[in-house]
C-alpha cells in the first residue's frame, strides 16, 4: 500500500489528477515533486519543504516590519509562535508555500509605495497570484493589498502593475477550480450564520492560542475567558496606537475571515478551519508588535509559547493516525484484517496510518457507502486502478467478511466521511451474530468471527 503514497509523477500527470479528483491548485504539488526527487519520498522530507518555506516567510515578516518601522524581532517571534503559523509550517500541505508568497507579495507592495519602485508593484502582484496557485484561499490576502492601493490616492498609481501581476495566474486558477467544483462534496458542513460565526471566533482564537483551553482540563472556561480578554486588550492597544501603516495589516488580517464567510454564503458550506485562518496570523503579529507595550507583548509571546508547547506534546490535539496504526499492529495476528476508514480525501486518514503501519499489516480501506466509493473511482485514476487490481476500497455498507477469522476496525473519526464509514462498519458487526466484540479502545475495536465459514 505504501507504494501508492511514495511514487512520483510528472507535472502534467499531477495537473491532470488534481483536475480530475481534488480541490487544490498544482503549484505546491509541483514544488513538492521536485523536492521529493532531491530529498526522497519520506513524509519527514515532505514536511521539511513547509519548514523551509515558513523560515523564509519569517524573513519576509522582518522585511515588512522594517518597512513599517515596527520592531523586527518581536514581529517575527509573534508570527513564529502563533499556533496556526507553526501548525501549517510542519505539515506536508501547500499552506506554508502560499503564506510565503503572500508575505513576499505584501512586502513588495509596501516597498513599492514606500520606495516608489514600479517593478516591486508587479513583483508583489505576481507573488499574490502565485500564492493563489498554491492555495486558492490565499487569494484573499492579495485582494486586501489591492484594496489598500485603491484606498490611497497616492498609492493608486501602483495599482495597474500590481493588478496585472495578480491576474496573470487567475485564469489558471479558474481552469483548475471549475474542473474540481464537484469534488470532495461533503467536506464541510452546510452554511448557517448561527454555526459559522461561533466557529470562526473559536478557530480564530485557536489560530493564535491553539488548544490551551483543552489542555487546561477543568479550568477550560476560565482559560478561554482569559484568552478572550487578552485578545480584546491587544485589539485595544492596536486601536489606540493606530498609524497609517496599520491599515494594510488590518485589511490583510481581516481578509481571510471575511473571505471564508463569503465563500460559505456563495457555496452554502462552512470552509472555516485553523489552517485557513493561519493566513491572517503574520499580519495580526505585525499589528501587535507595532502597538503593544513591551510588558503586554511579553505576555502575548509567553501565552503563544505555551500553545506551541501544547502543539508538540499535548495529547488533546494530537492526531491519532500513527497511534492507531501502532495499536492495530500490537493486536494484529497473521490472519487479522484491519478495516481503515478512507476519509474524505484518502490522504489525511489513510496516509499517516499506512506510513506508521508495519509492512505485513493486511489493510482494507472502507468508504461510507457504495456511491462514495464509486465517486472516488471515477475521480481518481490511482484509486480506480488500485481498486480494480486489489479491491482495496470497499463500501462499509457492502462488507462481506464471512471468511475472515479476525478483524480490527480502526475507529478514527477525522471527518464526516470517516465517521460515517466507522458507523456503517459497526452496524455490520452488530447485525451479524457470528461477530463477537473481543476488545475495544478509543482507536481500535477487535472482532472475532465465531463462524467464519457461514454466510450472513
Amino acid at each position: 500500500m505504501r507504494g501508492f503514497y511514495a511514487g512520483h509523477a510528472g507535472f502534467g500527470q499531477i495537473a491532470h489528477d488534481l483536475r480530475a479528483g481534488d480541490v487544490h491548485p498544482p503549484l505546491y504539488f509541483w514544488a513538492l515533486e521536485i523536492w521529493r526527487r532531491v530529498f526522497g519520498p519520506s513524509w519527514f522530507a515532505a514536511r521539511m519543504l513547509s519548514v523551509g518555506c515558513s523560515v523564509t516567510a519569517l524573513a519576509a515578516v522582518g522585511w515588512l516590519a522594517a518597512l513599517a518601522e515596527i520592531a523586527v524581532v518581536p514581529a517575527m517571534l509573534a508570527t513564529l509562535l502563533a499556533y496556526g503559523f507553526a501548525y501549517t509550517s510542519v505539515v506536508a500541505r501547500g499552506f506554508a508555500l502560499a503564506q510565503l508568497l503572500n508575505l513576499v507579495g505584501m512586502a513588495c507592495t509596501f516597498a513599492a509605495v514606500r520606495q516608489r519602485r514600479q517593478a516591486f508593484s508587479f513583483a508583489g502582484g505576481l507573488a499574490f497570484g502565485a500564492a493563489s496557485f498554491a492555495n486558492y484561499l490565499a487569494v484573499f490576502t492579495g485582494f486586501a493589498a489591492l484594496f489598500w492601493l485603491v484606498l490611497g490616492p497616492a498609492r493608486r498609481r501602483r495599482l495597474p502593475l500590481a493588478l496585472l501581476g495578480t491576474v496573470l495566474l487567475l485564469p489558471l486558477d479558474a481552469w483548475f477550480f471549475l474542473a474540481q467544483r464537484g469534488s470532495r462534496v461533503g467536506q464541510f458542513a452546510a452554511f448557517s450564520w448561527r454555526h459559522a460565526l461561533p466557529l470562526l471566533a473559536k478557530d480564530a482564537g485557536a489560530a493564535w492560542f491553539g488548544g490551551l483551553p483543552l489542555y487546561a482540563g477543568g479550568l477550560a472556561v476560565p482559560v478561554a475567558l482569559g484568552l478572550a480578554v487578552l485578545a480584546c486588550l491587544c485589539a485595544g492597544f492596536v486601536i489606540s496606537a493606530w498609524r497609517p501603516a496599520f491599515l494594510l495589516f488590518a485589511l490583510a488580517a481581516a481578509a481571510t475571515p471575511v473571505g471564508l464567510l463569503a465563500l460559505g454564503v456563495v457555496f452554502h458550506n462552512t470552509p472555516i478551519e485553523i489552517r485557513y485562518l493561519a493566513f491572517s496570523t503574520p499580519f495580526v503579529a505585525l499589528l501587535c508588535a507595532g502597538a503593544l507595550p513591551r510588558p503586554w507583548l511579553g505576555v502575548l509571546l509567553a501565552v503563544e509559547a505555551c500553545a506551541i508547547i501544547g502543539l508538540a506534546i499535548a495529547p488533546a490535539t494530537m492526531q491519532p493516525q500513527g497511534a492507531a496504526a501502532r495499536a492495530a499492529a500490537a493486536l494484529a495476528t497473521p490472519d487479522t484484517l484491519v478495516l481503515l476508514p478512507f476519509g474524505n480525501d484518502g490522504v489525511g486518514v489513510a496516509g499517516p496510518f499506512i506510513a506508521a503501519a508495519p509492512d505485513d499489516l493486511r489493510i482494507l480501506l472502507i468508504g461510507a457507502d457504495a456511491g462514495g466509493v464509486k465517486s472516488y473511482e471515477r475521480s481518481n485514476n490511482v484509486i480506480a486502478s488500485v481498486a480494480k487490481q486489489s479491491s482495496f476500497l470497499l463500501s462499509a455498507r457492502a462488507l462481506t467478511l464471512t471468511t475472515e477469522p479476525r478483524v480490527i476496525l480502526v475507529q478514527i473519526a477525522a471527518d464526516d466521511a470517516s465517521r460515517a464509514a466507522v458507523a456503517a462498519a459497526e452496524t455490520y458487526f452488530k447485525g451479524h451474530s457470528c461477530w463477537l466484540a473481543q476488545q475495544q479502545s478509543k482507536l481500535v475495536a477487535v472482532f472475532l468471527n465465531r463462524c467464519p465459514q457461514q454466510q450472513p
